[in-house]
């Protein structure tokens, strides 16, 4: 599969040179004074029941990408598009009815739940919303995704603060699941838990992934992470893709010194094993005053001239038509 592929009908999601920017006022009349480019001309495309990881340094961009997808950011330019149907320029009511196919599961669960509504309340009210069914339907169904994601029926009444983060964290998922959406978004799902919650929640979010053909957008700094559940993963740095693959291709042979840099920081639980580390210096550079040439020049242990000046394109690696990499050195 191509990890950019033209529109097809196995395709759900269709991300067209996505762009977001943010104005950045100043001065006495809070004119507008510089863009911050959060995302900065991303495309994929991503097909049902599969999972895109989404891995990079954080102000990277990678959070704004995924609410991007779903609307909550309006972009700035490019086009998202659901099965073909593009969702810029839609009616208030159009981009409504079509929510019911995308939904979020945000990073901390608890600031993400209302403290003063019930579990009951807070996974019915995307039904609620969308007066989808009775009130006897709508609770049938709210029992039935807590069975889903593994909670008791006893938990209908109870608050969030009453439970733990793992815990917390499936009442959102099952929020999500409400309306049977196509498309979620994880936006760190599992980074506050403890390692033995975050694989009962993975696990959770693979199975519902092949019982119900839900595609992912997986962001997280976890490589481990990304690793166990991604079909492919795409490495952003600075608003831009730099590296994309099937999950396995990107951690067996990585093409982008950038992606390099990330494999070889993972922690090896072997003290024989003496393997070099590429570790980069220096921060990453303002999204609002982004270099020239090449954004991951002033960090890049092999950069040229030429990386310097001009702004590499995505492009098939020269051995593997998968493989699409960001960088003029990698073959």
């Amino acid at each position: 599969m191509n990890p950019t592929p033209e529109s097809s009908d196995s395709v759900l999601l269709q991300v067209r040179d996505l762009k977001k920017y943010f104005p950045v006022r100043g001065g006495w009349f809070r004119g507008v004074q510089q863009q911050l480019k959060a995302v900065d001309g991303i495309s994929f495309a991503l097909h049902s029941g599969r999972t895109l990881g989404l891995v990079g340094e954080s102000g990277c961009g990678k959070s704004t990408l995924g609410r991007a997808l779903l609307n909550l950011h309006p972009p700035t330019a490019g086009d998202v598009l659901l099965d073909g149907l593009p969702l810029a320029g839609l009616s208030r009511q159009a981009l409504f009815a079509r929510r019911r196919d995308m939904q979020i599961i945000f990073q901390d669960p608890f600031a993400s739940l209302s403290p003063r509504r019930t579990v009951a309340q807070i996974v019915r009210e995307p039904l609620d919303v969308h007066r989808l069914g009775t009130q006897r339907e709508r609770r049938r169904r709210v029992e039935e995704l807590l069975g889903v994601v593994g909670l008791r029926s006893n938990a209908l009444n109870r608050y969030p603060h009453e439970f733990s983060g793992g815990q917390r964290q499936r009442i959102g998922i099952a929020r999500a699941l409400a309306l049977k959406p196509r498309f979620i978004v994880a936006d760190e799902p599992v980074s506050a838990l403890d390692v033995s919650v975050q694989s009962q929640v993975l696990n959770l979010i693979g199975k519902l992934q092949a019982e119900l053909g839900i595609a992912f957008l997986f962001i997280s700094h976890d490589l481990a992470v990304i690793r166990h559940i991604s079909d492919e993963v795409a490495v952003m740095y600075l608003g831009k893709f730099v590296e994309h693959a099937p999950a396995e291709k990107i951690f067996a042979a990585p093409k982008h010194p950038y992606t390099k840099a990330l494999l070889s920081s993972i922690p090896v639980p072997d003290p024989a094993n003496k393997s070099p580390r590429m570790v980069l210096e220096g921060d990453v550079p303002s999204p609002m005053n982004p270099p020239a040439g090449c954004p991951f020049h002033p960090r890049c242990p092999i950069a040229t001239e030429r990386c310097r000046i001009e702004v590499p394109a995505l492009r098939e690696s020269q051995t593997d038509s998968e493989h699409v990499v960001g960088c003029y050195l990698a073959t």
